[in-house]
């Protein structure tokens, strides 16, 4: 009887681990099913952390981050849960925001930053008191580059090629990137439109959340500070 109880309380010990294991855990073992039919991508987007450009809202070049003071990498990354590969901008403030948050990510050249040509470096405020009607083309027309840099409209199309390459991949990713990604990569996963772009905020360190099953993309969450 003794040792029929002992069964009895191992298989329940099993079942109450079983039915208790985290989401998370679930999650990334369906994600490695093989051939299976629910097979999710998960992709989180984390923006980098802030610099002076971002304080003096100045067209960014290659500026380091601001100094973050105290810094719990291991509670900031424990809040990203499992990481199964991670990818970063090849900007400066992308990979120092990775190694602060104890990630060993791969530079791809895919997550940099709009490139915003002859702007760079130069205060938004200054811009538009010179160049008013540049910038009512640029916040308004996807296409338009009067800065003789990238336009809305090719940097969605340069996100949507690394969104869609995604598509396949197993287990959790983290790409370290920039408002503008973040912002395009969400119009693509949620199929919104170009003048979409400048509706929508992405703050420093937030994190924005993908999933990915049969092809489509839906966004899970975003906004979410680490």
């Amino acid at each position: 009887m003794e040792g029929c109880q002992d069964i009895i309380g191992t298989l329940g010990l099993r079942f109450f681990l079983k039915r208790t294991a985290t989401a998370e855990e679930r999650t990334h073992r369906r994600s490695q099913r093989p051939g299976g039919t629910f097979l999710i991508t998960r992709l989180t987007l984390v923006c980098s952390l802030p610099t002076s450009a971002l304080r003096t809202a100045t067209f960014p070049g290659d500026e380091p981050v601001d100094e973050v003071g105290e810094f719990d990498t291991a509670a900031r990354k424990a809040s990203l849960g499992r990481v199964d590969q991670a990818w970063t901008s090849p900007a400066l403030r992308a990979t120092e925001t990775a190694a602060a948050l104890g990630l060993t990510a791969t530079v791809d050249a895919a997550l940099r930053d709009c490139a915003y040509g002859r702007w760079t470096g130069r205060r938004f405020a200054d811009v538009q008191a010179e160049e008013p009607d540049a910038i009512a083309a640029w916040t308004t027309d996807p296409g338009a580059a009067p800065h003789a840099g990238e336009s809305v409209s090719d940097l969605l199309s340069r996100v949507a090629q690394w969104l869609d390459g995604r598509v396949g991949d197993v287990g959790h990713s983290v790409a370290v990137t920039h408002p503008a990604v973040i912002r395009a990569t969400i119009i693509h996963a949620i199929r919104a439109t170009p003048q979409s772009f400048w509706r929508i905020d992405v703050a420093p360190l937030s994190a924005t959340d993908l999933r990915q099953h049969q092809g489509h993309w839906t966004l899970r969450s975003t906004g979410h500070v680490l």
